[in-house]
């Protein structure tokens, strides 16, 4: 039996399995491991059709998309907000469970 990329394991277990993609995502950023995060959002990306639809889709150009997406990426705010929609996910802050709230200076 041929054994398939992990990555293209992983995004056929997020389409079948979307809250857990929920969960790693938020794990990841409890952790602030950047480099996981942008290996997740890339098999998240197979996983909603492939970086070329998403690409397409957010209107970023696709060979960008791949740099973003690789563990090394760094993607800006806005490119991190379209990717996201496309995936049919937001941004969102949250205070610490275990903090006091900020106080405005």
């Amino acid at each position: 039996m041929r054994s398939r990329p992990h990555d293209e394991a992983m995004a056929e277990l997020y389409r079948s399995d979307p809250a857990l993609a929920l969960e790693v995502i938020n794990s990841i950023l409890a952790d602030g491991d950047q480099a996981e995060l942008m290996t997740v959002l890339r098999q998240l990306a197979q996983a909603v059709g492939g970086v070329q639809t998403v690409a397409a889709q957010a209107h970023l150009n696709p060979t960008q998309l791949y740099r973003t997406l690789s563990p090394k990426g760094n993607p800006a705010l806005n490119s991190l907000t379209a990717i996201l929609k496309v995936m049919g996910l937001r941004l969102a802050v949250a205070p610490l469970a275990d903090s006091a709230p900020a106080h405005a200076v």
